[in-house]
């Protein structure tokens, strides 16, 4: 009988790779998934300044075997997320997945109630899916008005205490109004504004991956 034809050196690489993969304390990644908008998307700067990108930076510094994955998308409000999420949770197995949607609704005027809802459906999924969740809150322009935007910081305060999730109450803290830390449209922070943006998210994601 005849062997079917085989590559000495392919096999040679498969036989490498297995042997990578079973051996002792050999470890994959795990995964860390951000699901935003424009300012994770790193809108106006080059994709490499921003925070995201520093976060795989900073785990790799703290030797945390960890691989950032940024599923975000410049534009997206909490419906487009939640629609989205599903095929990134099935594709990337995400150990922890961030959340920093909700900008773009209040931008928009659209009902919190509305917003609300979206995000805490994606909550449910990604823990459903087995993941721990950070929430990442953010601010509206004054104004908006004060009854508005204590509404709409109030959607995150409340859906962090309901599922008990860390909550970043305000990514922009810090950066918000600072000279040289926001782009001409005053609603994108600039490249120089990314290392703070990191510093507000690191103290409430730190705790919750493993070494």
């Amino acid at each position: 009988m005849r062997l079917p034809f085989t590559c000495p050196s392919i096999s040679l690489r498969l036989v490498f790779v297995l042997a990578l993969l079973l051996a002792p304390g050999a470890v994959l990644a795990r995964t860390i998934l951000v699901v935003g908008d424009s300012l994770s998307a790193s809108y106006g700067i080059d994709v490499e300044s921003g925070w995201v990108a520093r976060l795989q930076q900073r785990l790799e510094e703290h030797k945390l075997n960890y691989k950032v994955i940024n599923a975000s998308i410049s534009g997206d409000t909490t419906a487009n997320g939640r629609v989205r999420l599903p095929r990134a949770l099935a594709q990337h197995e995400p150990a922890v997945v961030v959340l920093e949607l909700g900008g773009n609704d209040g931008l928009r005027g659209l009902p919190l109630e509305e917003m609300k809802r979206n995000l805490a459906a994606m909550i449910e999924e990604s823990k459903k899916s087995g993941a721990e969740v950070v929430l990442i809150g953010i601010r509206l322009p004054p104004n908006y008005g004060p009854r508005y935007n204590e509404r709409f910081r109030a959607v995150y305060e409340d859906l962090a205490a309901r599922y008990r999730l860390p909550l970043v109450p305000f990514l922009l803290d810090g950066v918000y109004e600072q000279d040289g830390l926001m782009q001409p449209d005053g609603i994108h922070p600039t490249a120089a504004a990314q290392a703070r943006m990191l510093d507000n998210v690191w103290p409430k994601l730190r705790p919750v991956l493993k070494r």
